[in-house]
């Protein structure tokens, strides 16, 4: 039996930071970068609640916090309450007359103060403009982000295709493929249903799900992820385009940061003394992406009512995409041309992509000339596309055995109740004495067969 995918929910990863044991917890609640990349992801309630009881160091009754919401916003309280107690920033406890109370966890509270109080500073600071020569653009910068991110996601989806010159290390790509991508024994790897989940996300989400695939495989590599999760969050507040001294980087943060710069958080550059790294804007999304904020991403692809693809892009990892459910027949400098076919889009449905998915991912990347029609895919296209994954649904196979050659009719007769009273009767033929069942009655059917002999 075929498990079922589990799905990729495009979240930030503060519901795996929550899951951490609680010592581990604390310990990353003493870097005050952390405490304020947290107080960020809070629903804004949440934010409200730690700011005030900030400097309170005794406990504060449940009843009182409730009496500091209006009744029609007692949801929003509870969700907050429930946000701050599963990430340990308020610490649960029952007073004296075993009424709830809550406390701001005497860590988080130290390092946010600290951090309000006296500011927060980098331990590193940006390197002077006389040392580093020809830094990039902004606009530089963030084309050589979604570039490398672009080569990255082509590696990990398409080898074959992939360029050579992007020199991500087999074991990390291991770690990335684990749930995206599926091989069989001397087979070509194949993108898995979640693997193409993953494709419709928005680069800020799909970013989040690399990033928590790298740390939660972080021990497997003997590399502490409290220890992982305090660097990519201090970096997340370093400047887009300001370089940064690697010199001032620990061994394990040396190590680390090679790998961010093959994702494209960073960019390395080398001069003729000193190295440096220059953070992208994925690298600063690390902290705002913690709120969900996701914009839509300009579309590049039309769909006409003939069943014609037009994706005006120059990516290859956009036309891979399109491979997958439909037939390419040409690529021009800025423009892949294809077609959506029934054998196209059986050999999608075959790799566990889904009608609906398919559909989405059309209907999100739509080209901004036809995004704003409705629909912005036509409705003929979408309804053959979900016509032809139903066409496959339409035989179900199940397990079931098969009985001749009674010795009577009333043995034939009998076993046909016995099934129907299991509710396990596919098929029979009562001039010939012939029964099917369902393979779960097969027993019941068996021992009746046995009592009678």
């Amino acid at each position: 039996m075929r498990m079922p995918e589990v799905r990729i929910i495009a979240k930030n990863f503060m519901d795996m930071v929550a899951s951490m044991p609680s010592m581990k917890l604390d310990k990353l609640y003493e870097n005050g970068f952390i405490c304020e990349a947290i107080l960020r992801s809070l629903p804004p309630l949440a934010k409200k609640y730690v700011l005030q009881l900030l400097h309170i160091d005794g406990l504060v009754s449940a009843k009182l916090l409730e009496e500091w919401v209006l009744p029609d916003g007692f949801s929003k309280h509870r969700v907050a309450i429930d946000r701050l107690v599963q990430l340990r920033v308020f610490i649960e406890a029952a007073d004296r007359k075993n009424e709830k109370t809550y406390k701001v966890n005497p860590t988080f509270q130290r390092s946010l103060q600290k951090l309000l109080l006296h500011g927060g500073t980098l331990p590193r600071e940006s390197m002077p403009s006389n040392i580093t020569v020809r830094l990039p653009t902004l606009e530089d910068l963030e084309a050589y982000a979604l570039e490398q991110w672009e080569r990255f996601l082509l590696q990990l989806i398409s080898p074959s295709h992939a360029e050579k010159s992007l020199n991500i290390s087999s074991s990390l790509m291991k770690v990335f493929q684990r749930r995206l991508v599926s091989q069989r024994d001397r087979e070509a790897p194949k993108l898995t249903e979640s693997g193409f989940q993953f494709l419709l996300m928005d680069t800020n989400a799909q970013l989040w799900y690399i990033i928590r695939e790298y740390i939660s495989n972080s021990e497997e590599r003997g590399v502490e992820a409290a220890d992982l999760i305090s660097f990519m969050l201090e970096l997340s507040f370093h400047v887009i385009g300001e370089a940064y001294n690697i010199n001032t980087l620990t061994d394990f943060q040396r190590n680390i940061i090679k790998d961010l710069a093959d994702l494209g958080l960073v960019k390395l550059q080398q001069g003729r003394k000193e190295s440096w790294f220059i953070p992208t804007k994925l690298a600063t999304n690390l902290s705002v992406s913690l709120a969900d904020s996701s914009s839509r991403k300009e579309g590049f692809v039309v769909v006409e009512t003939n069943f014609r693809v037009y994706a005006y892009s120059t990516s290859k990892l956009h036309c891979e995409i399109l491979r997958l459910f439909s037939r390419v027949e040409y690529q021009l400098p800025n423009l892949i041309v294809g077609a959506i076919t029934k054998e196209s889009l059986y050999n999608a449905f075959e790799n566990g992509i889904t009608a609906d998915q398919i559909i989405s991912f059309l209907q999100q990347n739509s080209h901004p000339r036809v995004a704003e029609r409705i629909p912005s895919v036509p409705e003929n296209v979408t309804d053959q596309i979900r016509l032809w994954e139903a066409d496959l649904n339409r035989v179900e196979m199940n397990d079931a055995y098969y009985y001749d050659e009674f010795p009577s009719r009333d043995v034939f007769e009998g076993a046909c109740d016995c099934a129907r009273e299991w509710n396990g009767m596919l098929w029979e033929d009562s001039k010939k004495m012939l029964m099917v069942v369902k393979a779960e009655v097969h027993t019941y059917v068996r021992d009746y067969l046995r009592s009678q002999k």
